[in-house]
């Protein structure tokens, strides 16, 4: 185990266990860089990328390219190679012959393990959460400690402990005037966002249901073998998604995007009860760990209204990734940006710009730092996490549970230690035998 691993102060358990203590120590940290007090008192504002793998490099070009003043001065992984490429990625973007090279960390400004994420955060402006989804809400608690703006990406956390500590940082983010941009990206689309608009307006009445589906083939195999990963650790790190403990189910890391449409539908307004099943059907080998390859969930709002969704990673079947909402005077095709009335004649269409949803993002989060107007989805990206969450965990427990009960839940996922040797793999849940906790 690296020196830098031996340092990581302490279990997520203790950090989450010190969350009432950390709040007042918190509360005493001034706004260091609320925006306009940038590095060296220059308008260069240095970025920092926790999290150099596929999604944080690409998050790291949509931050350079929404704003010319800004270069990522730091990185950092739990591992030696992702840095190393993500680095050389940004480098071949950026670094153009003939032009002044924007990516200038050097090997000193690269931080290896599980404490990196503190020495980036010390050494930017802006910092990009990318990492594994587990550990967000500790890299979260500490930027926002720094005071640091922030891109967060989706999802939050991975379990209620992990959503109510979040809850906590986005309202210091808020006391101290940073901004907190939230990578679900659909809410910074143009064609969403008018369609919304739409709905919010009246345009289909009073919401009657909704459904949302995300049924795809899956994503990467296991990227390594255990014969090549020195610890039990290292081998579920490196294939994070098939790990509920680090990816919450791909309920949570992939199908919380559709689930975000329909709390954004219901003014992000949290349902009254969840229930569903789900399981494991076609990924059953022990290479895909202990997620699900199903889910089929109830959401119930308190006025009646229930959402229903679906997801699956099923090779060779039918795909579809679409969202729908049901009013009194008419249907929403939220993907297709469309409004129809009860016969099936359209009578709204979005004919607007188009735009890229994770440049958009960026590009809002860098002009509200220079504009001194700080945003913060802290509030929805929090509420739509933990309806995620709710999901996994009625579907593993066979349960109809609350909102009330999972905001309150005590089921912490964390590992015994983050240090580089054997770390046990749950059981796959299996409902009417797995406890809801």
């Amino acid at each position: 185990m690296d020196k830098s691993s031996q340092d990581f102060a302490g279990s997520r358990r203790s950090f989450l266990a010190a969350s009432a203590a950390g709040a007042a120590a918190l509360s005493a940290v001034p706004a260091t860089l609320n925006a306009g007090a940038f590095a060296g008192g220059s308008d260069l504002l240095k970025v920092g990328l926790v999290g150099a793998g596929g999604r944080g490099t690409g998050a790291a070009e949509q931050a350079l390219n929404a704003d010319p003043a800004t270069e990522p001065l730091a990185l950092g992984d739990v591992f030696e190679d992702a840095v190393t490429r993500g680095r050389r990625q940004l480098s071949r973007m950026f670094n153009k012959e003939g032009q002044p090279a924007r990516v200038t960390a050097t090997d000193d400004q690269c931080y290896v393990g599980f404490d990196a994420y503190k020495k980036v955060i010390d050494n930017c402006d802006v910092v990009l959460l990318a990492s594994t989804p587990h550990f967000r809400p500790e890299h979260l608690r500490a930027s926002v400690e720094a005071g640091k703006h922030i891109f967060c990406e989706k999802p939050v956390a991975v379990d209620a402990p992990g959503v109510r500590s979040v809850i906590e940082s986005s309202e210091k983010a808020k006391e101290k005037g940073l901004s907190l941009v939230s990578g679900l990206c659909w809410r910074y689309h143009p064609g969403k966002k008018a369609t919304f608009e739409q709905l919010q307006n009246g345009a289909i009445g009073d919401i009657v249901a909704m459904q949302c589906s995300y049924m795809t083939g899956g994503v990467w195999d296991p990227r390594r073998q255990r014969d090549e990963c020195k610890s039990e650790m290292e081998y579920q790190l490196r294939n994070w998604y098939y790990y509920t403990w680090l990816s919450g189910d791909f309920n949570v890391e992939q199908h919380i995007h559709s689930l975000d449409k329909m709390m954004w539908a219901m003014k992000d307004e949290a349902p009254a009860t969840i229930s569903g099943s789900g399981g494991r059907q076609v990924r059953t080998d022990e290479k895909y760990g202990n997620i699900y390859d199903h889910f089929d969930i109830v959401y119930q709002w308190a006025n009646g209204v229930k959402a229903f969704a679906r997801c699956r990673h099923w090779s060779n079947c039918e795909n579809e990734v679409e969202d729908y909402i049901f009013g009194t005077k008419g249907t929403i095709d939220v993907m297709a940006h469309k409004i129809s009335d009860h016969q099936g004649n359209v009578i709204w269409k979005y004919d607007g710009p188009d735009g890229d949803m994770y440049q958009l993002e960026h590009n809002e989060l860098f002009a509200s730092i220079r504009a001194k107007n700080p945003i913060n989805n802290g509030d929805y990206m929090s509420k739509s996490t933990m309806l995620a969450i709710a999901g996994r965990m009625a579907a593993y427990t066979g349960q109809k549970l609350t909102w009330d009960g999972v905001m309150n839940s005590k089921e912490n996922l964390s590992p015994a230690a983050y240090e580089w040797a054997e770390n046990p793999v749950p059981p796959v849940a299996i409902p009417g035998k797995t406890p809801f906790v």
